[in-house]
């Protein structure tokens, strides 16, 4: 792997830890759909992280999606419940920003921030486990 996708991969998993933590802030201070934003941004940089692995990308959030399923999900590598729930966020949060939103509670979207952080936890060491991987392999 190019030291420059290795760079890439880093940083995006770093964005999708900050993006995690920045919803905790907002959820405190009860910026609920901002919340459910940065929940949602924080998956969308963990699988964009992921998908470098395999030299992937895509400009649309549409076009990330149906990759991560492709590659990751139809394939086994990743359990479809965890694809439900990054599919599930999405629409969140294209619902809460996009149209005019439904009430939420503090307890919906700190529900959605555990599971998301699970999520991230579980893309983050896939991504890691491909890199050491690929790393044996060159060696």
């Amino acid at each position: 792997m190019k030291d420059e996708t290795l760079l890439l991969i880093k940083y995006r998993i770093e964005r999708s830890k900050e993006s995690l933590n920045a919803a905790k802030v907002l959820l405190d201070s009860d910026n609920l759909y901002s919340a459910i934003n940065r929940v949602y941004y924080g998956m969308f940089y963990a699988v964009n992280a992921l998908l470098l692995t395999k030299n992937l990308s895509s400009a649309k959030h549409s076009g990330v999606m149906s990759l991560f399923f492709k590659e990751f999900i139809n394939s086994g590598l990743i359990d479809k419940e965890l694809g439900r729930l990054y599919s599930d966020i999405f629409d969140l949060r294209m619902k809460y920003d996009y149209k005019i939103p439904a009430k939420i509670t503090k307890e919906d979207v700190h529900n959605w921030l555990i599971k998301a952080g699970n999520f991230i936890e579980i893309v983050t060491d896939l991504t890691f486990k491909i890199i050491d991987h690929d790393n044996n392999e060159a060696k």
